[in-house]
């Protein structure tokens, strides 16, 4: 008997036997199913039918489904939906991590909600105490610091007894990223009592300079006539003894020029002639065109048009990323006549600005 070849079978497909012929059948793969679901809903997520399908998808699904979900949720405006989101959210925070790997859907849910302007403070504040630890290679890893995070931002906007405190201790968080949330909401929490906390921060220091740019953006935000001198006087060496000074200089300057503040104009224009003798200068002028104010970028353009090469290019890649279509016409009338500059302000604008 001649045997026929048979095509070899995909571990998704199970054999089934029809009239006593063996055949393969796809496997079904439910999680494909339910986000091909809620990729049409996204066609017209108010309907009656997606409403019902993404309250199935939020009570029922998987994380990475549930995490799709919320993203449309919260897309669409459907504040309808924020009861199915915070359930989504406790069944989540219930199951066992391999039910959310990565925090994917409770992470999802914060979000939403935040967009949704819901502030639920035992969400949040359940979201900003959960460590997730996972296995990786050679060890394990806490993945619930973006849950962290978000969760920060929301306490935030709550106005508990005990959220400055909270946020104090996400402050002292090990994860980066939870941090520099921390930093943040406690600028978005708004109240004076933050202040000393973030002074304190600030002086102390951090390994990431991210959470030191962002609480000197929140005490600019909390409390500017206070802060400004504070932030000039870390732009010079030696205000914090033990510290880099350096480092702590650069954060200064990037958090003024952040701050969009038209009393931060002066403190970086006076500062860059001691940051040029220091090799801060580029970080002045990056400093400088952050701010986005009309006073800023004319003297950015002063020094594209008059000073020494290497500054003038210096200042051109400083302001290029800010150039709408009027800057950048002043900025290759400002280089115009000194080829080397002209040359250096055509790449920079060749990448692109606002």
């Amino acid at each position: 008997m001649v045997r026929r070849p048979q095509a070899p079978r995909s571990g998704h497909d199970r054999p089934v036997v029809s009239r006593g012929i063996l055949r393969s059948v796809p496997r079904r793969d439910p999680l494909r199913e339910a986000l091909e679901r809620l990729s049409r809903v996204r066609q017209d997520p108010s309907s009656a039918a997606s409403l019902a399908e993404l309250r199935r998808a939020l009570s029922r699904e998987p994380s990475h489904a549930v995490a799709k979900a919320a993203a449309i949720a919260a897309d669409a405006g459907l504040t309808a939906l924020v009861p199915e989101l915070v359930g989504s959210f406790r069944r989540f925070l219930k199951c066992p991590p391999r039910a959310d790997q990565g925090c994917v859907a409770k992470t999802a849910v914060v979000e939403a909600l935040l967009r949704l302007d819901h502030a639920d403070e035992d969400v949040f504040l359940a979201g900003i105490l959960h460590v997730q630890m996972e296995p990786v290679l050679g060890g394990q890893v806490d993945t619930a610091s973006g849950l962290r995070a978000a969760s920060a931002l929301g306490l935030a906007r709550t106005s508990g007894p005990d959220v400055l405190s909270r946020l104090a201790d996400l402050l002292a968080d090990s994860e980066p990223a939870a941090r520099v949330a921390a930093a943040r909401a406690i600028g978005d929490h708004g109240r004076a009592s933050g202040v000393p906390l973030l002074r304190y921060k600030v002086r102390a220091g951090d390994e990431e300079p991210r959470v030191i740019i962002e609480s000197l953006l929140a005490l600019l935000h909390l409390d500017a006539p206070g802060s400004l001198p504070f932030a000039r006087e870390l732009l010079e060496p030696g205000a914090t003894p033990g510290r880099s000074a350096r480092d702590l200089s650069e954060c200064a300057a990037d958090a003024l020029g952040e701050s969009r503040l038209a009393e931060a104009f002066p403190i970086l224009r006076d500062w860059y002639p001691k940051a040029a003798a220091r090799r801060l200068e580029r970080t002045a002028l990056r400093a400088l065109a952050a701010l986005r104010r009309d006073e800023a970028f004319d003297s950015l353009l002063f020094l594209i048009q008059g000073a020494e090469p290497e500054a003038a290019c210096a200042a051109v890649a400083a302001l290029a990323p800010h150039c709408d279509e009027s800057l950048r016409t002043r900025l290759r009338e400002a280089a115009a006549g000194r080829p080397e500059v002209a040359e250096a302000a055509e790449r920079a604008l060749s990448r692109g600005g606002w």
